[in-house]
């Protein structure tokens, strides 16, 4: 299938499956109290009324009297006790809810957190279970809880909310209802006593329910209504064939993991929601983080404390990580970029994406990069002009714009001190070396290789470090008047001033060199695991060599103890685990939703697995599980990536070798079908003239017996037997091939040595016909094969039977074997009879074909060449007949892969 249609086929599953799960309805508010709950049960009762069955999952009435009256008469499902730590809670009964699978379910607090043992840590990610069951879903959320304004309501509010929802949720939605109250109202109802205790309500007028930022909430909450709605009346027109709205192109998102990163996400995913544009957020790795990473494992493996920049480096990861699983949250695509290039790779990434629009954050300028026209905000203006730019000024960006660069995250790492000390004091020691008893002159280019062999290990504050001593040392220990910083000759400046220069810049391309290469070192990790993984794939000839083979690979690549499942028609095929209930359970789930679940995620995450599903056409074809060390408390982005990848190509090998069986059992069933079909003609077409002579003889006895005279009798006598034998072989072989095909061609392959198969067939031949001579001619080394032993023996009989009956009185079938190729064996059997004519040798293969000098001549044995042909068939061989040697009689050639 072309990846166009793979694509398409792809994209309409999703569509079936989008609308065969529930519809969402959101009661969105601005604020606690505003009577978003109230709304929802007068909705569900006016649709009671009307017959439909509701049931209320949860309702939180928080004690309000007009609340409890709704309640009433509404069929509510019994919650869920939960035992933590000497207290009871209730929670939903998710696993109630699905068994009672009601049409619509009411689910208050869309941003509440279960309970601690719960199936998921979210309630909306309850939800999306309902609703992925088929059951819509009523719910209510203050608008505070979504996730992409968190931090604009803490500018707002001042308060950090930590119960939020992805916005990826608002996607499944059917409708959004906005319950919506003035702030006057709204603190006279808290002032009533209505939304919360007196005491609790002193407090809030004073933080959360002050008329300004109530205001500024309603203004939050219409707006996101007022998006969806768009986002309806365009899906409205294009399925009513109208003009679609103009809408805005990618936008870019480029975070560095340098600070504020999940602010700039969240900036810029509302900057692309408000457009209506898709959006992905990148970041570009030019080898430090890579270089520090590395680094920071191999101190780890030794024991040794991390330094300072293996922290920053670590710092950087966990932070690019936590944006980049916030951007998957929001419904957006994350992508890490490898080019030593920063401007470069995201004006590359733009393209390739179509963007318009390119969202970065304040960068930090050195002084000497603005004056030089090179900082990363100056770079995208002058080579970018075609896309928009938008520069987000992140609290931290603000901060900074007040101090001076701060060099703490370019401190020195371990070992790179004593490095910068040796290769200076080396390179004094060799210049002086080369003044004094070589006579060296200019020895500039000795502390020049000094500079550039610390920059070829190091990093670029290293190699400035380097340059400067060396530059401080050939300036106080070689430049006239010595033993000061004082040059006394105009010339003499020039030439240390050059120096440095030329050190700074050796330096900076040897760093960046190494950073290149740290860059593709990274790069390479993911490409060698994956193609080491496509190779032990490539060998799997059926599913559990697959499943063999992933385990491996995973083992080895990610270094985590793995574990895989794939569902086949005979039930799951699983490698070895020992694995708890908890973890089954885990496993369990992501087969059935294909979502990843267990550790590392919010899905049963008290498992110490991992689970990733392995996605099939259309649905989930099984589990991989990875169980990663105790102290490996989060993954990188880099390690998940390499995961997910290597899942998805485990899945389309499974695919793969399932295809590859169904064919090879289609193919197999075609050839049974043509056998029964030869055996059916045989029974109708051959049996009838034994079984007519032997009657004719038996009748002849019978009336006229004691007429006749003993040789007559004899003679009579002797055409039963041999029409009797005759027969008698035809049920046989038919009892054979009936007994092969019953249950489908099986094939029960061995190894079997070719002048085996060829002398039973021979001896067998000759019991039957005691007057045919048969001469074998066998070729040196031939070796044994791997075939089904009676089914070739049954071809080969056939053929020489067909030979000996047209072959001249007193002339042997000739029968010569030998290697074709190093992997074809090439069986030939040969007559002396009258031949086949070049126009009719295709046509001797076919069923129902008959000539008289043909395999169904007057004396066929019925089974003949079309049986040949398909028993050859199964084993993947071939057979075609030939002009015999000479050019007399024919010459019948089977050719049979050896293995």
């Amino acid at each position: 299938m072309e990846p166009e249609q793979t694509e398409h086929a792809n994209a309409l599953m999703g569509e079936l499956r989008r609308q065969a799960a529930g519809r969402l309805t959101v009661f969105l508010g601005a604020a606690p109290g505003v009577g978003k709950t109230y709304a929802m049960l007068s909705r569900a009762r006016e649709l009671h009324r009307q017959g439909i069955d509701v049931v209320i999952g949860i309702v939180e009435t928080h004690g309000r009297a007009e609340t409890l009256a709704l309640v009433e008469g509404l069929p509510n499902l019994a919650r869920r006790r939960v035992h933590y730590q000497g207290r009871e809670l209730e929670e939903m009964d998710l696993d109630g809810l699905l068994a009672r699978k009601p049409a619509i379910a009411l689910v208050d607090e869309l941003a509440h957190r279960n309970a601690p043992g719960s199936r998921h840590e979210r309630r909306w990610q309850d939800v999306e279970e309902l609703l992925d069951a088929g059951i819509d879903v009523y719910t209510t959320v203050n608008i505070q809880h979504l996730e992409s304004l968190n931090d604009v309501v803490h500018q707002i509010t001042g308060i950090r909310v930590s119960e939020t929802v992805p916005d990826a949720v608002f996607e499944r939605l059917r409708d959004i209802r906005l319950v919506d109250l003035p702030a006057r109202e709204l603190i006279e109802r808290l002032n009533q006593g209505k939304v919360y205790l007196p005491e609790q309500a002193a407090q809030a007028l004073q933080a959360f329910f002050s008329s300004s930022n109530l205001t500024a909430l309603r203004e939050l909450a219409m707006q996101t209504v007022a998006v969806h709605v768009d986002a309806d009346l365009r899906e409205t027109r294009a399925a009513r064939g109208l003009a679609g709205i103009a809408l805005q192109r990618h936008v870019l998102i480029a975070i560095d993991g340098l600070g504020q990163s999940e602010y700039l996400v969240r900036a810029g995913a509302r900057l692309a929601e408000r457009r209506g544009a898709p959006w992905s957020v990148v970041t570009v790795d030019t080898g430090h983080s890579a270089e520090a990473a590395l680094h920071s494992d191999d101190l780890d493996r030794q024991g040794a404390p991390r330094n300072t920049t293996a922290q920053a480096g670590q710092q950087r990861l966990r932070e690019l990580d936590k944006a980049f699983a916030l951007a998957r949250s929001l419904g957006g695509e994350t992508e890490v970029l490898h080019n030593t290039d920063v401007t470069q790779a995201l004006l590359d990434a733009a393209a390739a994406r179509g963007a318009r629009s390119i969202v970065i954050g304040r960068t930090r300028e050195r002084p000497i990069a603005r004056i030089f026209n090179r900082t990363l905000t100056q770079q995208l203006l002058q080579r970018g002009a075609r896309y928009e730019l938008t520069i987000v000024s992140t609290p931290l960006a603000r901060q900074g714009s007040r101090r001076f660069h701060d060099l703490a995250g370019e401190r020195l790492a371990r070992g790179e001190p004593a490095l910068i000390v040796g290769a200076t004091l080396g390179a004094v020691a060799t210049a002086a070396v080369a003044e004094r008893f070589v006579g060296l002159q200019d020895i500039s280019p000795v502390f020049l290789v000094a500079v550039m062999l610390v920059a070829s290990r190091t990093r670029m504050v290293a190699a400035f470090i380097t340059a400067l001593l060396c530059f401080l040392a050939y300036d106080f220990l070689f430049i006239e008047p010595r033993f000061t910083l004082l040059i006394s000759a105009p010339r003499g400046v020039a030439t240390v001033m050059l120096f440095f220069a030329a050190a700074l810049i050796a330096g900076r391309l040897a760093s960046r060199l190494r950073m290149q290469v740290v860059a593709l070192r990274a790069a390479n990790t993911h490409a060698t695991a994956m193609q080491n993984l496509a190779r032990q794939l490539a060998k799997a000839a059926d599913l559990g060599e697959v499943i063999a083979a992933s385990t491996s690979v995973l083992r080895g690549a990610l270094g985590a103890e793995a574990w895989v499942r794939v569902q086949t028609e005979a039930g799951p095929a699983v490698s070895d685990a020992q694995q708890a209930e908890r973890d089954k359970a885990a496993a369990d789930w992501t087969a059935r939703h294909g979502q990843p679940s267990g550790r590392y995620t919010d899905t049963l995450s008290q498992s110490d697995w991992w689970f990733l599903p392995i996605p099939g056409d259309p649905a989930t074809q099984g589990v991989v599980g990875l169980r990663f060390p105790a102290s490996m408390a989060r993954l990188s982005f880099e390690q998940r990536r390499l995961a997910e990848s290597m899942t998805e190509d485990i899945g389309q090998a499974a695919l793969r070798t399932r295809l590859v069986a169904e064919l090879e059992a289609a193919r197999v069933s075609s050839e049974t079908e043509r056998l029964r079909s030869a055996l059916l003609s045989s029974v109708s077409h051959d049996l009838r003239s034994p079984l007519a002579v032997m009657i004719g003889a038996a009748d002849s006895l019978a009336h006229y017996g004691k007429d006749m005279d003993a040789a007559d009798r004899s003679s009579l006598l002797d055409t039963i037997r041999v029409e009797g034998e005759r027969l008698d072989r035809y049920i046989q072989n038919l009892l054979d091939m009936t007994r092969l095909g019953h249950q489908g061609l099986t094939l029960t392959r061995d190894w079997i040595g070719v002048d085996e198969l060829v002398g039973s067939a021979a001896r067998r031949l000759q019991r039957y016909l005691p007057a045919t001579r048969v001469v074998t001619e066998m070729a040196a080394g031939i070796g044994p094969v791997h075939v089904h032993p009676a089914l070739i023996e049954q071809a080969l009989f056939n053929v020489m039977e067909n030979a000996a009956k047209f072959s001249p009185p007193g002339v042997a079938v000739q029968v010569r074997a030998q290697r074709e190729d190093p992997g074809l064996l090439c069986i030939e059997v040969s007559d002396q009879g009258p031949g086949i004519p070049p126009d009719e040798r295709r046509r001797i293969f076919d069923m129902f074909y008959s000539v008289e000098r043909g395999d169904r001549g007057k004396q066929g044995t019925g089974l003949g060449l079309t049986i040949v042909q398909g028993i050859v068939g199964a084993h993947m061989g071939r057979v075609e007949a030939l002009p015999g040697p000479g050019g007399v009689g024919t010459t019948l050639r089977i050719v049979l892969p050896v293995e």
